[in-house]
């Protein structure tokens, strides 16, 4: 099932035929923006001439054998320290790309969109990346970005806020 069918399944309506449909009935306003591919948040966040800080970077760990998923802005460095604290254990790894591609058939390998609700992963997104008004993330593919209010996005994928950065040096 398509990443728009997961959504409008999990949200009981019908599916559409785009994830463009999905934000429009659920009212969300948004922008997507199609540009040249992009494969690290700071490179997303370089072509689409926004600053790093309202890019989600979405990081995908392996904790207690069950995948996690970790929203980050762009810039920021993961502290696995602090993760370990916030989900109580000391079993974290970084998953390997091979380790969750199939849990996104729909999206291409390291372009999945945060919204791991809809894959059956919950979601955890760092208070930094709350703190502004608009957030900006890959909308499956390495060329096609969605810019939508952070609000709204919280709304749709009911993250759990924590300090996961380290600070800047």
């Amino acid at each position: 099932m398509s990443l728009l069918g997961r959504l409008m399944t999990r949200h009981g309506a019908p599916p559409h035929p785009a994830f463009e449909d999905y934000l429009r009935a659920k009212q969300v306003r948004f922008s997507l923006h199609h540009h040249e591919p992009a494969y690290t948040a700071q490179e997303l966040a370089h072509v689409e001439h926004v600053p790093g800080r309202m890019v989600a970077k979405v990081v995908i760990v392996i904790a207690d054998e069950r995948s996690v998923m970790l929203c980050l802005p762009a810039p920021c460095r993961l502290n696995m320290l602090r993760l370990m604290n916030v989900l109580g254990t000391d079993n974290i790894r970084l998953a390997h790309e091979e380790e969750f591609a199939a849990t996104f058939p729909d999206c291409e390998v390291g372009a999945m969109p945060p919204f791991g609700n809809v894959y059956g992963l919950q979601v955890w997104v760092d208070r930094t990346l709350a703190e502004g008004e608009r957030i900006v993330f890959q909308a499956g593919t390495h060329t096609d970005t969605v810019e939508m209010d952070y609000l709204d996005f919280a709304r749709l994928a009911r993250p759990i806020m924590a300090d996961l950065c380290s600070p800047p040096s």
